[in-house]
């Protein structure tokens, strides 16, 4: 079992075009085994006994790849959708979407708010993946809601404080990270919960994402045991 304090691992599943490059594969060939390489992570981290694990699968700056890239990236995303997230849910976990869903087709956030809804029941773990995310995005998101609390009158400016401001955003019911991942060896948080990692532990390993197994998730959550958080204190 994980250590009590160990509830939440943020990845970010880093390194899926250098996997493809060094097989001699296309760029999508290698979003594709980074995809099956989150379904055997996720039961493996259920299995740990973490009780929520959220995953940076697509941020707002990924937009900016080449049309070919993207296509493939969001086809793969609908056969997931479809198929794919069917182990995770015979394995009781919810799964849930946080990022900016308007910037994707209609049918793929129809398919992301099926899942939620068929899942919202499971209690082994929670899934949470950062779709078309970005953390300054969300925070901007949150200081426009308070505005909006502010000038209908709901609060006073002096009300705001960061629980108050925890919960607007997308996060608000999930807990924050303990510990924040990053694979393929760039040591950048990348816009990714900027807000909520405050104080999570960070790991950087050289592994990329399609190769990342449950092993090396159980070396990294035994090495989380071994280091003492102090948030601030002596």
């Amino acid at each position: 079992m994980a250590d009590k304090t160990l509830e939440h691992i943020a990845i970010i599943m880093d390194g899926n075009g250098r996997w493809a490059k060094k097989q001699g594969l296309v760029r999508n060939a290698g979003h594709k085994k980074g995809a099956q390489t989150l379904l055997e992570i996720a039961k493996a981290a259920k299995n740990t006994g973490v009780k929520y694990l959220t995953v940076y699968a697509f941020s707002t700056e990924n937009w900016k790849r080449s049309d070919e890239e993207i296509s493939g990236l969001m086809n793969l995303l609908r056969e997931y959708l479809d198929k794919n997230f069917e182990d995770l849910k015979k394995n009781d976990i919810r799964i849930i979407f946080i990022g900016e869903k308007y910037m994707l087709d209609a049918d793929i956030v129809a398919k992301m708010d099926a899942l939620e809804q068929e899942t919202r029941k499971n209690k082994g773990m929670t899934l949470q993946v950062a779709l078309s995310y970005g953390s300054r995005q969300e925070i901007v998101h949150a200081a426009k809601k308070a505005a909006e609390l502010v000038a209908k009158g709901d609060i006073m400016p002096e009300d705001i404080n960061e629980n108050m401001f925890s919960k607007l955003l997308y996060t608000s019911d999930i807990p924050d990270p303990d510990l924040v991942i990053r694979t393929s060896g760039e040591q950048r948080i990348s816009n990714y919960l900027l807000w909520q990692i405050a104080y999570s532990e960070l790991f950087f390993t050289n592994t990329l994402w399609p190769d990342f197994t449950e092993k090396e998730l159980i070396n990294i959550v035994e090495n989380f045991k071994t280091r003492e958080r102090r948030y601030g204190k002596a």
